[in-house]
C-alpha cells in the first residue's frame, strides 16, 4: 500500500506591503526584483540547494507587461540559478497566491516532486489592476450576459442582506488597523517580513506602510461611500435582478473599510518529510487540506464559509478544532459575513490585523496570509489555523494547517 506524504512548510517570508502608487514604498522596485529577493532569503536562512527545488509556482493577477510569463523561473534566473527551479505562474483572482500553496502541498502530496517553492507578487503601483483585461469584466457581450457587477457592488449588497451596519463595517476596520499597529509594535512581523533592497543594496522598504493605528469608527465614519456612483449607473438594477427580495443596496464601504491598494511579494517553502530531512529542512506546520468552491457570482464574495468547510472535511476538522483564522479582509462585509455563517467568534479572527489595514497585494496575499498565520500559531502555541479568500466571479479558496 502506498503511503501519501505529507507536505510540510519549513518557511514562509514576506516582504512590507508598499502603497500601490506612484512615490508608494515599493514603487520603484520590480516585481520580479521583490521576487528574487525573497528567493535568496529563503536559500539563505534554509539552506537548501537550488537544484532540488522541483518547481516554483507564483500566483499573479495581473500577469502582463513586467508581470508577464513565469516570475518564479525569471527571478530564479536573477539569482544564478540557471540549471536549477523550474517556474509556472497562476491566476485565481485574490487567492492567487494562496492557490500556489495548495497546488505545492498537492504536487508534494502525488509524490512526484518533493520541493516546492510558492507564493505571490503583485506590483499594483507598475502594474495597475485590470491592466491584464477579461471578458468577464471589459467584454459587454459577456458581461452583459453573465450578469457583471464589480466587487464593491457585491460588497455592499452582503451587508445590505446581512444587516451588517456601517458602524459595523467601520469597527471591524478600525481593529484591524489597531491590530496590525500592536503587531508591528509587538514584533510579531519581525520573523517574516523581509526588508525590500535596491540594487545597491539600500534598504527601501522595511515595514507595511498603510496602517493607520490610530483609526477609529469615528475617523472613518467620516469617509464618503465609493461604490454608490457605479451603483446608481446601472449595477444596482444587474444586482437587484438576482435579488429581488432587496428593495435597495444600501452603499457603506468606503476606502477605510476596504482593502488598500498595495504593492508586495511572499514565499511558502513547502517539501515533503523525506526531503525535508534530507535538505536539513525543519518543518513548521504540515498542510492538512485545500477547499474551493463556486458560489453565486452577482453576491461573488460569500465563497469562504463554503471553502472552509470543504478544508476541514479533507481535514477531517470541524470549525471548533481551529484556533486561529485569517479572513482575507477585501471589504469589511467579507469576514463579518463569514463569522455569522459559521459562528468563528471575533477572537480568533485576524489576531494581527489584515488587508484593510496593511492592503492587499492581489496575487500575494494568500501567501502572505499562510505566514502571519504560521507565526501567530507558534506565537500562541495554536494547533490548527485556517487561511480563507473569497474571490472574484463567485468562488471561494482556503487552507488548514497544523503546527508541527
Amino acid at each position: 500500500m502506498t503511503t501519501i506524504p505529507d507536505a510540510y512548510i519549513c518557511e514562509a517570508l514576506r516582504t512590507p506591503r508598499g502603497k500601490g502608487r506612484a512615490g508608494g514604498g515599493l514603487a520603484s522596485i520590480k516585481p520580479v526584483q521583490m521576487v528574487a529577493g525573497l528567493l535568496a532569503e529563503l536559500q539563505a536562512r534554509t539552506g537548501f540547494a537550488p537544484e532540488a527545488v522541483d518547481d516554483i509556482v507564483l500566483g499573479c493577477v495581473s500577469p502582463v507587461g513586467e508581470q508577464g510569463g513565469p516570475m518564479g523561473r525569471t527571478a530564479a534566473l536573477l539569482n544564478g540559478w540557471d540549471m536549477a527551479a523550474p517556474g509556472m505562474q497562476v491566476n485565481r483572482f485574490c487567492s492567487s497566491g494562496l492557490e500556489a500553496i495548495n497546488l505545492a502541498a498537492q504536487k508534494v502530496r502525488s509524490g512526484w516532486e518533493n520541493l516546492v517553492i510558492a507564493g505571490g507578487v503583485e506590483s499594483m503601483s507598475r502594474v495597475p489592476m485590470f491592466s491584464d483585461g477579461g471578458a468577464w469584466q471589459f467584454d459587454p457581450e459577456v458581461s452583459t450576459a453573465t450578469d457583471y457587477v464589480p466587487q464593491g457592488i457585491s460588497a455592499d449588497l452582503i451587508a445590505t442582506l446581512g444587516g451588517i451596519s456601517r458602524d459595523d463595517l467601520d469597527a471591524f476596520s478600525a481593529r484591524s488597523h489597531q491590530n496590525a499597529a500592536r503587531a508591528w509594535a509587538d514584533g510579531h512581523f519581525a520573523r517574516s517580513v523581509v526588508p525590500v533592497r535596491d540594487q545597491l543594496g539600500l534598504s527601501v522598504l522595511e515595514r507595511d506602510e498603510n496602517i493607520r493605528g490610530n483609526a477609529t469608527v469615528e475617523s472613518l465614519g467620516a469617509l464618503a461611500p465609493v461604490f454608490d456612483g457605479i451603483g446608481r449607473g446601472g449595477y444596482d438594477h444587474v444586482a437587484l435582478g438576482r435579488y429581488p427580495e432587496v428593495l435597495s443596496i444600501r452603499h457603506d464601504h468606503t476606502a477605510g473599510n476596504s482593502s488598500a491598494i498595495v504593492d508586495g511579494a511572499a514565499l511558502v517553502l513547502v517539501a515533503s518529510g523525506a526531503q525535508a530531512e534530507a535538505s536539513g529542512l525543519l518543518p513548521r506546520a504540515r498542510i492538512l487540506g485545500t477547499g474551493l468552491c463556486a458560489s453565486e457570482p452577482v453576491i461573488m464574495l460569500t465563497g469562504p464559509a463554503e471553502a472552509a468547510r470543504r478544508a476541514l472535511k479533507a481535514a477531517g476538522l470541524t470549525f471548533d478544532d481551529i484556533d486561529l483564522f485569517e479572513v482575507n479582509e477585501a471589504f469589511a462585509s467579507v469576514p463579518l459575513h463569514f463569522m455569522a455563517e459559521t459562528g468563528v467568534p471575533l477572537a480568533k479572527v485576524n489576531i494581527d490585523g489584515g488587508a484593510i489595514a496593511m492592503g492587499h497585494p492581489l496575487g500575494a496575499t494568500g501567501a502572505m496570509l499562510t505566514g502571519t498565520l504560521l507565526d501567530a500559531l507558534e506565537r500562541t502555541g495554536g494547533r490548527y489555523g485556517l487561511v480563507t479568500m473569497c474571490i472574484g466571479a463567485g468562488m471561494g479558496s482556503a487552507t488548514v494547517i497544523e503546527r508541527v
